[in-house]
């Protein structure tokens, strides 16, 4: 079959998702004037939600039965299954059945290459057999002809969560380093700074004896929930008294969505199920960066960077292109911004943790060797107590 390349010298116009989730790609280049002619998602129930939301743009089922991307397209984007390179589970890698569906990408690719590609996944991808995953990634981006870099970008630089995520940003005849590599920040957000509980703070209340996920005005990450379809949000201790988990629709929020983005998925699902997709989802404000950068880069400066040898761990941040690749001296924090508070971020009453499940977190909190400050440990036992006492 004859290759072609959609290319385009001027500003990309045209992006296909694959593995579309519930459309943060999509939202996001939305942003910045780029329109998306297809779309690739199996989960039916995010299919409602793409459906609902989108309902203009073309939606098929299944990856391994896109024969040709469309004609004209500019940008491919592809947030391919985490489940077998999270740092839980059984760690395949791009041998597991769903993480290797990023393979199905670069068939795609070898019939009709595209200027722009962008891939996200877990941190967890950098590390798992040695960096097996990435090297796969870069070396197959380089023998269709791509220059690439990647980058460790947490969402907390957007939004009040804290969610690293790797992107890839992969170029034809552009330089990525110049779109996802410019812009850096060394003011971390999210961190514990006070020894008195004057801020709200997130933390994994289903968790608390090896992990904890503490931020100071700002949630851990979102996660998917149990296998079973039981949600997971994670709760937020207020210094009026309160833990609470946030509302779906903040964490929509939290995600960069609109409220009640996910609210069509209740037409052929239980609610709960829009925890799932929100954990699944990418952070729109985040992708918008990056979808910013790709229409109006900025020159990123190379001058410390420091080349990879073979035998090298894969660094957080790096750029490469014919087999050179080099470390970048970036943090994960592309942007400066002002600290956003969680008190005025929270728009819908949050839902107070059940004293069951407070003294089950304080008790795995004792237990646990997890570091964390003494007004935190207080608060969850003043919490504790006081529903002790309103339930006689």
């Amino acid at each position: 079959m004859k290759m072609t390349i959609n290319y385009k010298a001027d500003i990309p116009r045209k992006m296909v998702s694959l593995f579309s989730g519930i459309g943060g790609f999509e939202l996001a280049f939305q942003r910045v004037g780029i329109s998306t002619t297809l779309m690739c998602e199996i989960d039916p129930i995010a299919q409602q939600i793409l459906k609902s939301n989108l309902p203009n743009i073309e939606l098929t089922n299944d990856i391994c039965d896109l024969e040709r991307l469309p004609e004209g397209t500019d940008i491919l984007c592809a947030g391919f299954p985490c489940q077998d390179l999270s740092s839980i589970g059984v760690k395949k890698g791009l041998d597991g059945t769903r993480s290797s569906l990023v393979r199905e990408v670069f068939r795609l690719l070898r019939q009709d290459k595209v200027e722009w590609v962008i891939f996200e996944n877990v941190p967890y991808m950098l590390h798992l057999k040695k960096g097996e995953t990435i090297r796969t990634i870069v070396e197959t981006l380089e023998e269709l002809g791509y220059s690439w870099a990647y980058r460790t970008i947490d969402s907390m630089a957007f939004v009040p969560q804290h969610r690293c995520r790797v992107f890839i940003v992969a170029s034809l005849h552009n330089d990525p380093k110049d779109v996802l590599l410019s812009g850096n920040s060394l003011k971390k957000q999210g961190m514990i700074t006070t020894e008195t509980f004057s801020e709200p703070c997130g933390f994994y209340w289903t968790e608390g004896k090896y992990a904890l996920g503490l931020y100071q005005n700002g949630i851990p990450t979102l996660k998917v929930g149990s296998s079973i379809g039981i949600a997971s949000p994670p709760a937020i201790a207020f210094p009026y008294g309160m833990v609470a988990s946030p509302d779906i629709r903040d964490a929509e929020r939290f995600q960069g969505f609109p409220v009640d983005w996910t609210k069509p998925a209740e037409d052929i699902a239980k609610p709960s199920a829009r925890w799932k997709l929100v954990g699944n989802a990418v952070t729109v404000n985040t992708v918008a960066w990056i979808a910013s950068k790709i229409v109006h880069a900025e020159q990123y400066n190379p001058a410390k960077d420091k080349k990879l040898k073979d035998k090298d761990k894969w660094p957080k941040a790096a750029w490469g292109n014919n087999g050179t690749r080099y470390s970048a001296s970036v943090s994960e924090y592309p942007v400066e911004r002002d600290e956003i508070l969680l008190l005025d971020f929270l728009k819908y009453p949050c839902k107070p943790l059940s004293p069951k499940a407070a003294k089950g977190f304080e008790h795995r909190l004792s237990m646990g060797k997890v570091r964390c400050p003494q007004f935190f440990r207080d608060a969850i036992h003043e919490y504790v107590e006081g529903k002790d006492e309103e339930n006689g």
